[in-house]
């Protein structure tokens, strides 16, 4: 049995990150933190949430378990996940700090320098799919951001083949949720309902090096995206749609076919027939990923869903520790 504990358990993250880990047979939860509701039941704070007792993160037990989850905004978790790795306890980090392997990236794009940036060498970059063999027995896992898992699943098997003929654009659409449970204005239900926001469009988003980083590992070191995200006025869910330009002498037949190659074993991730759109009802409070594509004068069109808190936070997190663990990949996701 795995014992763990959940940092920053009253976040949209946390508290699903919770609900999953209830159902998960070869996991006990041993504590759970909040900062803002400490001495509270989560179930108080979070209705149909487990009735667990809240505790203070300082008063965590960090050295009493085989692994800790931590919801933590960026740059408090940084901190905390050199603590547990000191007292021998395994991190699986849901914020950006451990995402970027330069701390020099890190502080350009979140505004501070880097907690523990001794650390960042050891990070391994948490999408399952891609990264599976450098999991087992990792101390420390980036998991990766919501945008990021669907647009890097959506265009591995391009790179694997160097298939992709040209700058990507990525337009993609998240549910409220991804903003965090931090009440700002721009995310009060006034401010969304009945509206569609682009925000931090071209390159002006966090996520957008932390997805170069990977194309480049890749092997596609010039490859830059235009990427425009969209809060959309639903509690969850996100769907990308990427425009890929196709190198000379591909066809669609052949590009569908290499994602189905690709994907083959993976229990996690769907690709649909060709012509197929991928759609949020698809893969909502699921760990799924659902990719989708048509091919139109050379141009690649990629449909593809995650539900944010899942596959793009919680689920994600679970599946890695499994892999980590040596447990079945699927346990307690499906």
């Amino acid at each position: 049995m795995i014992e763990v504990g959940v940092l920053g358990a009253t976040g949209y993250t946390g508290a699903e990150l919770i609900r999953l880990l209830g159902r998960h047979d070869q996991v006990r939860l041993k504590f759970a933190t909040s900062r803002s509701s400490p001495d509270q039941s989560l179930a108080k704070v979070f209705p149909g949430a487990p009735d667990i007792n809240l505790i203070d993160p300082v008063q965590a037990p960090i050295e009493d378990v085989d692994l800790v989850f931590l919801c933590l905004p960026n740059g408090q978790s940084a901190e905390v996940a050199a603590e547990a790795l000191q007292e021998g306890t395994r991190v699986i980090d849901l914020s950006a700090d451990f995402r970027l392997a330069d701390p020099e990236l890190y502080q350009k794009w979140y505004g501070q320098r880097h907690p523990a940036p001794e650390l960042l060498d050891e990070a391994v970059y948490g999408l399952t799919e891609t990264e599976r063999e450098r999991l087992p027995d990792a101390r420390l896992v980036a998991n990766p951001g919501c945008y990021p898992t669907s647009v890097l699943l959506a265009l591995y098997p391009l790179l694997l083949e160097s298939v992709v003929g040209g700058r990507v654009i990525v337009d993609a659409k998240s549910g409220v949720s991804g903003a965090g449970r931090t009440p700002k204005l721009a995310t009060q239900f006034v401010e969304v309902a009945e509206d569609l926001r682009p925000y931090s469009i071209g390159r002006a988003h966090r996520h957008l090096p932390e997805m170069e980083t990977m194309l480049a590992r890749w092997g596609d070191s010039d490859l830059r995206l235009i990427f425009s995200p969209h809060l959309v006025p639903i509690p969850r869910g996100l769907l990308s749609t990427l425009y890929v330009p196709l190198r000379s002498g591909w066809v669609e037949s052949q590009v569908h076919h290499l994602y189905l190659e690709t994907y083959a074993e993976e229990p996690f991730i769907t690709i649909l027939p060709l012509g197929e759109v991928a759609t949020l009802r698809q893969v909502n409070y699921s760990n799924r990923c659902v990719i989708g594509m048509t091919e139109v004068d050379g141009m690649l069109v990629i449909t593809a869903a995650i539900d944010n808190l899942r596959k793009g936070a919680a689920g994600q997190a679970i599946q890695n520790m499994n892999v980590v663990f040596g447990l079945e990949e699927t346990t307690g996701l499906l």
